[in-house]
Formats: structure tokens, sequence, C-alpha cells
């Protein structure tokens, strides 16, 4: 079953302003990959899992393509918990899990239409 909250994500328009703004209240850098639907960058306070998502755009999508949900939650084993869900009649953006470079992705939408990220790590 699910095991965490991954990430929360903040939409920002200048991610190297708002890494300096972040550091300095405390939080530490965690990931900063240039992936291939834009810079991954992720912070956290010491000693905690759950990290803020630094995403360039706005939250509805306007400058990207990419339209992230505002929080991710991780799953043991995604695939399982995917089929599990949509045996509830949980909604789901795409009709499958989704292999990519990091592992394994899919978006619900939760009653009020609004999107949350399913991850499981590689």
């Amino acid at each position: 079953m699910f095991i965490k909250i991954m990430y929360f994500v903040q939409h920002v328009t200048d991610q190297d302003k708002a890494l300096d703004f972040y550091t300095n209240l405390g939080f530490e850098k965690r990931v900063d990959y240039p992936g291939p639907e834009g810079r991954f960058l992720t912070l956290g306070y010491p000693g905690q899992d759950v990290e803020l998502m630094l995403w360039k755009g706005t939250a509805d999508g306007a400058s990207k393509d990419l339209n992230l949900g505002s929080m991710f939650i991780e799953s043991a084993d995604l695939r399982k918990d995917f089929e599990a869900l949509r045996s509830k009649g949980v909604k789901f953006i795409q009709p499958a899990t989704e292999d990519y470079p990091f592992g394994v992705r899919i978006a619900a939408l939760d009653p009020d239409g609004n999107r949350i990220e399913l991850r499981q790590r590689k």
C-alpha cells in the first residue's frame, strides 16, 4: 500500500530565486536534475523525508505542458495499488501505470478533480 507523502509542489517563476529563498528558511537542496520535462528540484528539512518540489510554471500549468499535482504519494507496489483503487472507482488521468526513468507513475483525481501524483521509485 502507499507508504508516505513524497513531495508537495510549489510552482515558481524562477527556480534559482526560490532555491535561495527556501534555503534561507532552513531547507536543504535534495535533488537538482535537468529532467526531460523540466528541471526537477527538491528541498527538505534536515531529518525529515517530505520534500518540497520547486517546479517552474504556474499552478494552472499555463507556462508548462506538464500539469503536476500538488501532492505526490509514494507506493511500495504502484501497479497493485492502481488496480485496487481502480476497482474502488477512483478516476485516473491515464488508463494504466507508466514506466519512466525513475520508476512507475500515474495520476489520480480526487472527488473534486484535483490531481494527485502516485509514484513508485526504482
